[in-house]
């Protein structure tokens, strides 16, 4: 399982015109899922994006978590994580999850987010989404379980 996230001061997701999920400061978190991921690695992969501390503290060194700088989550799947882009010139989605169970997977990670007390706002699985964000600093990191 595989987040990309970005300190974000704002994100928003759109569908179709309408915004779904929206946040001000926190973490834009895109979600891919792999094959033969688990719950156990998306409990392994929340306690690290909740817990990775990349937001400044009083003296402006990353020290704070997502809670500890009160901020929120914006979660997106996003199964082009998963891509194999080692050879050639056109990625392989081979190692992608199938996406029902991706789709299982995405959904647990959001119930157990929202479970941590984190405002917790959403994109919409599979759907064509557009995702706006102020990165601030920029700060992005790739996670892997």
């Amino acid at each position: 399982m595989i987040a990309l996230i970005q300190r974000v001061s704002e994100a928003s997701v759109t569908v179709d015109g309408e915004v779904v999920g929206a946040i001000g400061r926190g973490l834009l978190v895109l979600l891919g899922v792999e094959q033969g991921d688990t719950q156990a690695h998306a409990d392994r992969l929340l306690h690290k994006v909740c817990g990775y501390r990349i937001f400044s503290d009083a003296e402006g060194k990353m020290n704070l978590n997502v809670t500890q700088a009160d901020g929120s989550l914006l979660l997106v799947s996003q199964f082009t994580l998963a891509a194999d882009t080692k050879k050639g010139m056109r990625p392989s989605f081979s190692g992608g999850a199938h996406p029902t169970e991706a789709e299982r997977l995405y959904d647990y990670f959001v119930e157990q987010a929202r479970a941590t007390g984190l405002t917790t706002q959403t994109g919409r699985f599979a759907a064509d989404m557009q995702v706006a964000l102020n990165n601030d600093g920029p700060v992005t990191f790739w996670l892997q379980v």
